[in-house]
């Protein structure tokens, strides 16, 4: 036998030693040239540009250097560490081949892409189509959008544009936020695979344009086009951000109807549609029915019946898991916190932070620390909750402090709230919601002056007041009502029916809360100002466009005011319907005049 035919047993190569000590066997056997073990060598080197004259040597003495020796190695380096191989195998000199430069354009920084595009010309490698969509992602994902579009538009002179080219460019305009200027170019595409829809679709769910995400759905499936796991993953996303249970039930049936494998992210991602669509029961049918749960299923339910304020279901689900072996993690305590929260359950917040952290040994995270001060705030433990923050081994973050101002507003403690606004302000000038936060509680105080200064700080910092927007699907058509405006084919009926509709349930007792109306006017102009709320000019059309006993589903933006609460527990007794709403925080479930919280929200 051999010695060429001999391989050594690969020893670990942890030092410089221990490399040139395996280095020189391989020499010994005639077997350093040999591309496999060539390879492994380069590989160790090309770890420490100081080891690159090492590395050098080793291609100086191989008798057929080639590009693919270095090209597995550069999708590994760091950018500084490929670049610096790069150098030493143009030194050689070894030019690259059409497989090169795409190993290194993924994680290449701006400038070092500009330097690889200038390679890429001067090798005459730029109608490569590989190369030449690898450079267009490289600025894309540097930020360099009008760089990227000068480059496609030069490439559609040439072969090298494909419909990965158009795919890249509709994908990371929309990850730049560019979603418009994507879906010029994704109606110009020549050719469009399923890859190009999907790009498309969660541009627009990134983006939280959900109608127009599911209008794209809609395209693609009038065109007769099969779909697969992701674009069917992501329609459901769709429907979830826009509330649309029917849709949702809709794209559910073609999915299986489809034959696309219902895996369990798929699987998943319908329980998390039906639960935020408000539909926990189908969740939980569809949750039972999977054969293996894994952690994120279990907490996608454990999460949904807490929004839904069903916090012993969510504590019972969590015990099932621990039965079944399947440990919990941050999300499942965050999930859990959430849950007692929205029903108020302090004693059981505390035990299960403590037996979670304790039993589990995780260690808590800023958004656990998020949730204990919600629980006590809201139960109006303030001082406890003020205790949580002070107590927190690192500063809060917006997320912390906001819980706790919000539990001011509730509770009406101004001189704390008005200290803990102030200091969220500064954390997030940008946050329209903070401001009005911060005024509804002084206007709660009838500081009237001191409601103008925040008014006044916002018209300085150009912030804007978020409108409040409200969506309800009847008859798998969303539709979308803001607050103060209607534009709408319906929009006289639309107001009659509001105005009769709050008519009836003064007759019955309600009484407009005008708490958080931001203006220092009579009670009657108030009042005329809450019928313009999103929510009720979305119920108004809902009674005017559903049957009598229909259930009706709402999606607000923003968290529900105290007088739509209220309005909406009278308009369900009176006109016997049951009226689901999902707002920024968790549902709300009204019925016979009540509400699934108990009016704890």
């Amino acid at each position: 036998m051999s010695a060429a035919s001999v391989s050594p047993i690969p020893i670990p190569i942890t030092t410089i030693s221990e490399l040139k000590q395996h280095h020189s066997q391989l020499v010994r056997l005639g077997l350093a040239s040999h591309p496999a073990h060539a390879r492994r060598l380069l590989a160790f080197l090309a770890r420490d540009p100081a080891r690159l004259p090492y590395a050098a040597r080793l291609l100086a003495h191989h008798p057929h250097p080639h590009p693919a020796l270095f090209n597995p190695l550069f999708a590994s380096l760091p950018p500084r560490h490929a670049a610096a191989f790069l150098a030493l195998m143009l030194s050689l000199p070894l030019h690259p081949d059409h497989f090169t430069l795409p190993q290194l354009l993924p994680a290449a920084p701006l400038p070092l892409a500009a330097q690889l595009h200038a390679l890429l010309l001067k090798l005459n490698f730029h109608s490569h189509t590989h190369s030449f969509n690898a450079l267009l992602a490289a600025y894309l994902a540097n930020g360099r959008a009008d760089l990227a579009s000068r480059l496609f538009g030069c490439g559609s002179l040439s072969p090298a544009l494909d419909v990965v080219s158009w795919t890249t460019m509709v994908g990371g305009l929309c990850r730049l936020g560019l979603v418009d200027d994507a879906r010029d170019l994704f109606d110009a595409m020549p050719e469009r695979n399923l890859i190009s829809w999907n790009s498309m679709i969660t541009g627009y769910i990134k983006a939280g344009r959900f109608l127009d995400a599911l209008e794209v759905f809609d395209q693609m499936r009038a065109l007769g086009l099969d779909g697969n796991g992701f674009v069917a993953t992501s329609a459901v996303v769709a429907c979830t951000g826009a509330g649309a249970l029917a849709r949702g039930r809709e794209v559910h049936r073609w999915a299986e109807r489809s034959g696309i494998q219902m895996d369990e992210k798929l699987v998943t991602a319908v329980v998390d549609m039906y639960c935020k669509c408000g539909s926990v029961e189908e969740a939980w049918r569809l949750f039972q029915a999977l054969p293996t749960k894994g952690l994120t299923s279990w907490n996608c339910m454990i999460g949904g019946l807490a929004v839904h304020g069903r916090c012993k279901d969510a504590i019972g689900l969590f015990h099932q898991m621990e039965r079944e072996n399947v440990a919990p993690d941050v999300v499942t305590l965050v999930n859990l916190l959430t849950a007692c929260a929205h029903t108020g359950m302090v004693r059981e917040g505390r035990h299960y932070y403590n037996y979670i952290v304790q039993r589990y040994g995780i260690v808590p995270k800023m958004e656990h620390y998020g949730c204990m001060v919600d629980l006590f705030g809201r139960a109006g433990l303030l001082d406890e909750a003020k205790k949580v923050i002070d107590d927190m081994p690192m500063e809060p973050d917006i997320g912390v402090l906001g819980a706790l101002f919000g539990a001011c507003r509730i509770h009406r403690d101004v001189d704390l709230g008005e200290a803990i606004g102030w200091r969220v302000i500064d954390l997030d000038p940008q946050n329209s919601g903070r401001y009005v936060l911060l005024a509804n509680l002084l206007a709660s105080a009838g500081r009237w002056a001191d409601v103008a200064k925040v008014r006044q700080l916002m018209d300085k910092r150009n912030v804007s007041k978020e409108a409040g927007r409200s969506t309800i699907e009847i008859e798998g058509e969303v539709c979308e009502f803001q607050c103060g405006s209607l534009c709408h084919p319906l929009e006289k009926d639309i107001f009659t029916m509001a105005k009769d509709m709050m008519r009836k349930i003064r007759l019955e007792g309600y009484v407009a809360d005008t708490s958080d109306v931001l203006h220092d006017i009579t009670d009657e102009v108030k009042e005329t100002s809450l019928l313009y709320h999103s929510e009720k000019l979305a119920i108004a059309f809902g009674l005017l466009r559903t049957r009598p006993g229909d259930t009706m589903r709402i999606t607000k933006n923003l968290r529900v005011c105290r007088d739509c609460h209220e309005a909406t527990k009278f308009i369900s007794r009176v006109f016997e319907r049951e009226i689901v709403v999902r707002d920024r925080n968790r549902f709300h479930h009204f019925k016979d005049g009540m509400c699934s919280c108990k009016d704890y929200w």
